[in-house]
């Protein structure tokens, strides 16, 4: 009764995996975070940039504390943790 037809493949097409360099978190990361610390450099040496001071702290923590939840997350994956994420190495 669940015959597969010819067509029923061409319905469903899967698309192609990625490039393993799409995968990798880590150059946006550290894109990121060097775009948050040029500007927290530019808000404490440029007076009028001023008003940028909490703002780019705030960045950087929140960035950090991604950060560190990636990197905990893709510790427990590589240790075989039964509740871990799938798909970090």
């Amino acid at each position: 009764m669940t015959e597969e037809t010819p067509g029923a493949a061409a319905e469903n097409p899967q698309p192609p995996e990625l490039p393993a360099a799409l995968l990798d978190p880590r150059p946006v990361i550290v894109a990121i975070a060097c775009g948050w610390l040029l500007a927290l450099v530019l808000a404490f040496t440029v007076e009028s940039l001023h008003t940028w001071r909490p703002i780019t702290i705030a960045g950087l923590g929140v960035g950090v504390l991604g950060t560190s939840i990636f990197l905990w997350q893709r510790h427990a994956v590589r240790r075989g943790s039964r509740g871990a994420q799938h798909g970090l190495t």
